[in-house]
């Protein structure tokens, strides 16, 4: 036992907050983005220059941040920041914040990584649709123009809202037209209506990007916990019907497709229910994800993680340096993908990826990972791989000389490093620890 006992649990939530208070987030929410992650992101993916906003919404306090204020900001267009105070601060909106399509070009919503943008469990939060008149249409081809480029950053969105809307899906963010990024962002408790053949997104839809090239989702986290999952009947993550995804170092967990009877919908059904994390649907279109993980989703019919389907064949999934991992189809999946449902061009893509159903070796992984986030002072560097020394399953950290590690014999979490006096300590049932990382 000695040091590999006390590997990777860094989940010392218990002994880390007796003894080293000062690791917290903010706001009690899983951090934006995969911490393994590390693939390289083009740069056109990249954060967005902000230096010269064209609104800067509040007056330096939490009261001067309101939803009125971000949806006048936003329909002012270009470069948007917040001005809220020294703390964390979330904003509700009654009503949709929504782009007006000749305040562009380019578009950027900046939340500085303290703001949180609410629904209120009652709206959408944020709309952009090149062929609405109401927002002004720019071209005589609204389906395929380069702009507006919206770009959200360091922003955080929650309890969105966007049942019984027309246009549906998109309980977040509902975007059609020119570009969409989203970097550095979280998603959490967004849901749309709960049943629909096709209609999806909780927190994302996406439709008609210019020149069918990608929407990009950079460093970003969509639920991330077992209470914070984003709910749809189809697409709890991202939904979209003929657009590219490039998805980079991001996170998607615990989210849910809850619709019954698939696309077409079966007889007596409403339809629904596939892609628990992401749906796609159209010809000609690609879904690529580097550096990501999709774990704990969950779909009522077809693919747990993804659900994606090219009905002329031409469209690609390609997935690199991700692991896909217990993400239950209830359904229907495609043979040897678990928690994929595929029809495509060949078969999918895969390079230094992980697909299985889950083991206890992956959730544990699952957990020091969400320790070495939460309290990286104490496991560094972060991402060590890790090691089977019978019974336990661990990591090491060299940075602190710490091991945090799970027993086979009895399934629970221990640590020993500089937080324990280099003692091994007993952290209690991984069921628990589980819970809090979000990992079930």
């Amino acid at each position: 036992m000695q040091r590999w006992i006390a590997n990777r649990s860094m989940w010392l939530l218990a002994v880390a907050g007796a003894l080293c208070p000062a690791v917290h987030s903010d706001d009690h929410f899983p951090a934006a983005g995969n911490p393994p992650g590390n693939c390289a992101v083009p740069a056109e993916a990249g954060t967005e220059d902000t230096s010269q906003p064209r609104t800067v919404i509040g007056s330096g306090t939490a009261a001067s941040c309101t939803g009125d204020a971000v949806v006048a900001g936003v329909a002012k267009g270009g470069v948007i920041t917040f001005n809220c105070g020294p703390d964390p601060v979330t904003i509700t909106l009654t009503r949709p914040a929504k782009i007006v399509n000749n305040t562009g070009p380019k578009i950027v919503i900046d939340g500085g990584g303290k703001v949180t943008l609410s629904g209120g469990g009652t709206t959408r939060i944020l709309y952009m649709n090149t062929c609405d008149a109401a927002q002004v249409w720019t071209t005589s081809h609204c389906q395929d123009q380069d702009h507006p480029q919206l770009t959200v950053q360091n922003l955080t969105f929650v309890d969105a809202n966007s049942k019984g809307l027309t246009p549906d899906g998109g309980g977040a963010i509902w975007a059609r037209g020119g570009r969409l990024k989203v970097v550095n962002s979280r998603f959490f408790r967004n849901q749309c209506d709960a049943t629909g053949p096709d209609v999806g997104g909780a927190a994302i839809r996406a439709f008609s990007q210019f020149q069918n090239l990608p929407a990009y989702v950079v460093g970003s986290t969509f639920g991330g916990r077992t209470d914070l999952g984003n709910i749809c009947s189809n697409g709890g993550a991202l939904s979209s019907i003929g657009v590219s995804y490039s998805v980079f170092n991001s996170l998607f967990t615990h989210n849910q497709a809850i619709g019954q009877g698939a696309n077409p919908a079966r007889g007596g059904t409403p339809g629904g229910g596939s892609g628990g994390a992401i749906y796609n649907d159209g010809n000609n279109f690609r879904l690529q994800l580097c550096g990501s993980a999709l774990n704990n989703n969950t779909a009522r019919e077809g693919g747990g993680a993804i659900f994606f389907v090219s009905n002329d064949r031409s469209g690609t999934l390609e997935v690199a340096s991700t692991v896909i991992s217990a993400n239950p189809s209830a359904g229907f999946e495609t043979a040897g993908y678990p928690g994929v449902f595929y029809l495509g061009s060949g078969n999918p893509q895969l390079s230094n990826s992980t697909l299985n159903r889950g083991s206890a070796s992956v959730t544990a992984d699952c957990v020091f990972t969400w320790g070495e986030h939460h309290y990286a002072d104490l496991l560094w560097p972060g991402a060590p791989r890790s090691q089977t020394s019978d019974p336990y399953y661990y990591r090491h950290y060299p940075g602190t000389n710490s091991y945090v590690g799970i027993s086979s014999q009895d399934d629970r979490l221990r640590y020993m490093g500089s937080a324990s006096n280099h003692q091994m300590l007993d952290l209690g049932s991984m069921a628990t620890w589980k819970q809090s990382a979000g990992c079930q």
